[in-house]
Formats: C-alpha cells, structure tokens, sequence
C-alpha cells in the first residue's frame, strides 16, 4: 500500500516507521532539517527504537517537503501533525490537520484520510461537513514519547473512529499488520469518530488524575512527616489499584496531558462535574508545594538538571520541572539549566551550563524530577520526590 504520513514527530515518525516495513511510505514534514535526517536514517526525536529500526531495517521510507510529491497516488493519509489548546481563549489551533486535508483532497482525492493528532471533540464531523467528504476518519494515539514505537509494535489497543466499517477494518488491520503483538491478542474497537476523540481526552485525563493522586498522596506524607513509599505500598497492594503508575513527581507534564485536560474541562462547561477541573487545578497546586519546599531550603542557587519531561525524551514541552523552575525563579532565587538537549546558552534568562561537573559543584541545590546515576556524587544536594527511579 502507498501510505503518506503528514509529520515527522513521534506519532508521524514511528508510525512510518513500522508501516514502511511492509509499506511505501512517504514522510510529509516541513522541517527540512528532519527530512534530511530521516533519509538519512537518523532519528530526529529520541527513541530507541526508532532509532534502531533506521539503523537495521530494511524500509521503504522517504521523507519530503513538498505536498504533491507526497501525497501522489497514495491510498491512505494520515494526519499526525501538531494541535495546541488555548485555554485562556478555549481555542484548539488545528490549522495544521485542516492544511493537510485540503492538500489530500486535492493531490489524492481518492485517498482516506485517517487523523491521528489530538482533536477537539466534533472535528472529524465538522471537517467532514466543511470539506464535503466522508473520507475523513479518526483513530487516537496513545504512545508514550521514547517509547512511540515500542508502543505501535506492542499496542495495548487499536481504536478507530469512523463510520465506514471498511475503513474501519482495512486500517486496524494495517496497524496490526505491522505490530510484532500477535493479532489475536491486540483489542480492536471501531466506533463515531466524536467517541474516539472522547476516547483520547478521556483516557489522559484519567493517567493524570493517577499521576495527581498520587502526587497528592506524596505531599500530604511530606506534611505530616510521614514515609510517602509505605503508604503507597500499602495502598497499591490492593489488585483493584494496582502497583504501577505511581511514582511521585513535581506534576504531570509533557504533550498531551496538560493539553488534553484542560480541552476536556473545556467540553464539560455545560455538563455538572467537578472531578476534571480537581485534575487540572491539582497539578498547579503540586507545583507551588514541590517550589515551596526547595525555598525553604535558603538556596543561592539552584540547578534544575534535566527540563525533559520524562526520562527517555527528549521534549521540554510544558514539563513538570519548568512550573518549579518559574515558581522558584519568582522568590529572587538564581536558578541555572543543565539539559545537554538545549542549544542555546540560556532558557527563560537561567544560564545555561553544559558541563555536569561545573554545574554540580556551583549549585546549592539540585532539582531532579527523576533521580539518575549522573548525580549519586551529589545525591546530598538533590531534591527530588522520585521513589522507583522510573516514570
């Protein structure tokens, strides 16, 4: 099958990546420099995987700038290009995904067009209207960045919105075609497209209200002096909750979770709830306690190693560490940047210092959201809520 993938981030890449085993496919991405990578067959986002499969595979990838070149004779689109929500202005940007359907419509018309970037809820039926064109479907990711790959070869389920039931098993099975998880072992559940937008929002609301829980849990054992591990032990022996997903941290950060909270607070103006909005007010809350107690520690300066936002990324975007770093930047604090991912030599005004031993020596203290072998040297300057070493 000939498969154009709009986008070169981690949904687009990894996705592509996979698929071109047994596919052709053609990457659509604006970046020129991550074109150029990708032919050739370097990564430009961190994945070991990925990485790998560039290395070691044999693919049928290429990757380009231009729309036409991209999208000629393809029988399928996918949309995987980047959303953002407003939620000052409850506005979700989804001119990149309207761009790309306009181009398909008219380079391959004839093609089905599957979105998989993060939605508002009602778009696929509303693009589906203005574009006058049934061939819009929807089919929510749920990846996790440095894993995106692992996470396609090994999916926990396939979802897809659509109302073609044709549609909705060719693409499936192409997925699963491509996954080293044996088909009969990967759920599939075709449903409306406005159910699997729901789907998505609903399912990262409910990791961050796990990752809030448990949060709230760590600091209410810091207030009252207690061990946050044996509680959570405790709580987290019963099968109904589960031991797993439950490593205190400065907040839950990173792509989609802050962004797909708010939107789905946004959906529920008109419904009673007061669960969803707890979820985005908690991580806020989280992080004004986490700065709390590094200030009271009287610091000169302070290091924030790492504005990753979860090990095994390399993406900065609205991670937990930079809402600390602000809060404490705020008191008058000197704060300096270690992150070996940044190219520039500052980051919001904090100098940023490349060599790990300078930056160990001259910081008072150092906020780690994860604790790493890398600072064991210095582990009595850490400051971290890091239990299990792991996210």
């Amino acid at each position: 099958m000939k498969i154009c993938v709009a986008g070169a981030g981690y949904v687009g890449l990894s996705l592509s990546v996979m698929l071109s085993v047994s596919n052709e496919v053609r990457i659509l991405e604006i970046n020129p420099e991550r074109v150029a990578m990708v032919n050739r067959r370097e990564s430009p986002i961190s994945d070991e995987y990925i990485e790998k499969y560039l290395r070691e595979k044999k693919l049928d990838l290429t990757a380009m700038s231009e729309p036409e070149a991209a999208m000629k004779d393809a029988e399928l689109i996918i949309v995987a290009t980047p959303t953002n929500y407003d939620p000052e202005l409850n506005y979700f940007n989804v001119d990149s995904v309207n761009a790309v359907i306009e181009e398909a419509l008219k380079f391959a018309p004839d093609a089905e067009i599957v979105v998989k970037s993060t939605l508002p809820v009602g778009f696929t039926e509303d693009a589906r209207k203005k574009f006058g064109t049934q061939h819009i479907h929807f089919s929510p990711e749920f990846l996790r960045e440095g894993h995106a790959l692992y996470d396609n070869l090994y999916p926990a389920r396939i979802i897809v919105g659509t109302d073609s039931e044709k549609v909705g098993h060719d693409f499936s099975a192409l997925l699963a075609a491509g996954a080293l998880k044996k088909k009969e072992d990967i759920p599939v559940v075709i449903m409306k497209p406005t159910e699997a937008e729901s789907v998505k929002l609903f399912a990262n609301t409910y990791l961050a209200m796990r990752v809030s829980f448990f949060n709230e849990l760590d600091t209410y054992a810091a207030t009252k002096g207690l061990s946050t591990a044996k509680i959570i032990e405790g709580v987290c022996l019963d099968p109904r909750i589960g031991d797993f997903y439950n490593n205190p941290s400065f907040g839950y950060g990173g792509y989609c979770l802050p962004k797909d909270t708010k939107q789905l607070l946004a959906n529920y103006r008109d419904v009673p709830s007061t669960l969803i909005k707890a979820i985005v007010e908690s991580n806020s809350v989280r992080k004004d306690f986490v700065a709390s107690l590094i200030v009271k520690k009287n610091p000169k300066r302070v290091g924030i190693y790492r504005l990753v936002m979860k090990s095994g990324s390399d993406n900065f975007r609205s991670s937990s560490i930079q809402g600390v770093m602000k809060r404490i930047k705020a008191k008058g604090i000197e704060v300096v940047v270690y992150e070996p991912m940044l190219r520039e030599d500052s980051f919001f005004n904090s100098k940023v210092i490349r060599d790990l031993d300078e930056f160990k020596k001259s910081c008072d203290v150092i906020v780690a959201n994860r604790r790493t072998p890398e600072l064991s040297d210095v582990s009595d300057k850490v400051f971290t809520r890091d239990l299990y070493s792991s996210d």
